[in-house]
């Protein structure tokens, strides 16, 4: 594998600028095709960001069915049918395996390599593009791209040129900028005729209006529902885990609603609901017989009985009543407070937090401009899109890989034929 050596002249049929997921699925399948590839990637290694993926074990996809698939990416999924229907996750984990990576499958349809190291995906699919003939040029950052007389022109950030028919740009979004995402792809795009949609963070923490959060820090809360209505539209109603932070609320429910959050957070009511299992007349019952056991002690004592001790106090006020309060003097209207916030806390959505601390950005080159059926840019000729730098993202489980897998593969298959043709 190459760490800079250049050929000032030299004209390929494929450059691809970044060696992530997309990328190397890309140039990998480009080469299979047929055609002269270089990949350029401006970090010292490749996949990065595929290091850090579940947790270090990288869940590389998710082995749920493809109508499943599409109902886990909340906007523009349909963009993605082709390349998902073409290169799916069964195609994955059979190229891993023919790499030399065998996947196991987890809770939720999650897969994982079976060695459990992330490690073990990026260097398989750097082994499948050496044999395939693939020149990877690492520390190779791209200043711009541009195409004259029908030919790429691409521009190194160190001196010197490449010349290419085609050109894929994967170099992702802007969310872990310490793995190299820094947005040089949107700007890729835009000397090309593109526009790049809103960017914000996905699959992030949300910061809350309220200060009551901050008090619980640290705390989890299990088989809670989490629903988010706009208007008269439902936009999210999920049941799982979430966590208080010192900035307003996170975990696993609370990344997942990031991803539909629309741009107008004010819009949209968010609540919790701590007893999922239970109508609203049932709550009422189990308070009403909780209170007639112990109508000799404190509030504060009682609730520890429908959540975590740590929460009944706070709970308490955001009733509006005090923790000492005692279990005999609390009216009917009162408890029928209690019984509402557990049933529908509201939590007050700001914003989310920094897109540096998002899994996947939010945004990017506006999928309208680009041909779901190849991947090409529908303003240059020859310019195709894969992975992350899309306006395409989805829930956590696998699902973004995928896209970026999807995606690459695809772009890599079209700007080969491409080259055949140009």
């Amino acid at each position: 594998m190459s760490t800079g050596s250049m050929w000032a002249k030299t004209e390929l049929d494929v450059i691809v600028i970044g060696g992530g997921a997309a990328g190397m699925m890309a140039a990998l399948q480009a080469a299979w095709a047929g055609a002269r590839v270089a990949l350029l990637e401006k970090n010292e290694k490749l996949g990065k960001k595929i290091y850090i993926t579940g947790k270090g074990r990288c869940n590389v996809t998710n082995a749920c069915d493809t109508e499943d698939f599409f109902r886990q990416v909340p906007r523009n999924s349909k963009f993605l049918n082709a390349a998902v229907r073409q290169f799916g996750y069964e195609d994955v984990t059979s190229l891993l395996s023919m790499l030399g990576t065998e996947t196991k499958v987890e809770r939720g349809n999650r897969v994982f390599p079976v060695s459990d190291k992330a490690s073990d995906v990026t260097r398989a699919l750097a082994r499948g593009m050496k044999d395939a003939g693939v020149q990877v040029e690492l520390n190779t950052a791209v200043k711009s791209v541009v195409k004259e007389n029908g030919v790429f022109a691409v521009a190194l950030a160190q001196g010197g040129m490449l010349y290419a028919k085609s050109v894929i740009v994967a170099t992702g979004g802007l969310s872990y900028p310490s793995t190299g995402c820094t947005g040089d792809g949107y700007a890729f795009a835009r000397e090309n005729g593109h526009t790049i949609t809103p960017l914000c963070g996905s699959l992030v923490g949300l910061t809350i209006d309220e200060k009551w959060p901050k008090l619980l820090m640290g705390l989890s809360l299990k088989n809670v529902r989490v629903s988010a209505v706009q208007g008269k539209k439902k936009i999210y109603d999920e049941q799982g885990e979430m966590l208080f932070t010192h900035f307003g609320v996170s975990g696993p429910l609370i990344i997942e609603l990031s991803s539909h959050m629309p741009d107008d957070f004010a819009s949209v009511n968010v609540t919790l609901d701590m007893k999922p299992a239970l109508t609203s007349e049932q709550v009422d019952l189990r308070l009403q017989r909780e209170f007639s056991e112990n109508v000799r002690k404190q509030l504060s004592s009682v609730l520890v009985t429908l959540m975590p001790s740590r929460m009944g106090p706070v709970f308490a006020q955001l009733c509006g009543l005090s923790p000492e309060q005692p279990i005999n003097q609390i009216t009917r209207e009162q408890r029928m407070t209690i019984g509402r916030m557990l049933k529908a806390l509201p939590l007050h959505v700001t914003g989310t937090r920094p897109i540096e601390e998002a899994i996947v950005t939010r945004g990017g080159v506006n999928v309208l401009e680009v041909a779901p059926g190849t991947m090409m840019s529908k303003m240059t000729e020859g310019l195709f899109f894969a992975g992350e730098v899309l306006d395409v993202d989805a829930h956590t489980g696998g699902f973004n890989l995928q896209i970026a897998f999807s995606t690459g593969a695809l772009a890599g298959r079209s700007a080969a034929a491409y080259t055949e043709e140009a």
